[in-house]
């Protein structure tokens, strides 16, 4: 017999638009208040708030939900739109750890927290662009 939750999708299972919207809060602000997250923090600009918009609209579409980002911008087109951001190993650990402290956080349950941090590496991992 499947399970209800094999079906939903991970936007689903976080709880939609607002769960999504409060991951994405929680992790920026962490971001901006844990020094262990300096370096990632560093790749940003003074605020905080167009970073956090563009994640939300990208989540929600990459998560099964609405292709929020698409709608605005077009194919997300990730690595080429970070580019002009130097990350190496710390920016993606960090961006890793801020996040796995947000979805911890933000009550979301162990089995999509352990699939989406291993969806999270690979995305970030493919987002280096120097190496260190």
């Amino acid at each position: 017999m499947t399970d209800a939750t094999d079906l939903a999708t991970p936007f689903e299972r976080l709880g939609g638009e607002p769960a999504v919207r409060a991951l994405v809060d929680r992790f920026y602000d962490l971001m901006d208040l844990e020094p262990g997250y300096a370096a990632v923090r560093a790749t940003h600009g003074s605020t905080l708030d167009d970073a956090r918009h563009k994640l939300f609209w990208f989540l929600c579409g990459w998560l099964g939900g609405p292709d929020h980002y698409i709608q605005r911008f077009g194919h997300p087109r990730l690595r080429m739109r970070h580019l002009p951001f130097s990350i190496g190993l710390r920016e993606r650990d960090e961006w890793l750890a801020c996040m796995d402290q947000a979805m911890g956080e933000s009550g979301v349950d162990a089995a999509l927290r352990q699939r989406l941090n291993q969806a999270f590496f690979q995305t970030a991992d493919w987002m280096r662009n120097r190496d260190g």
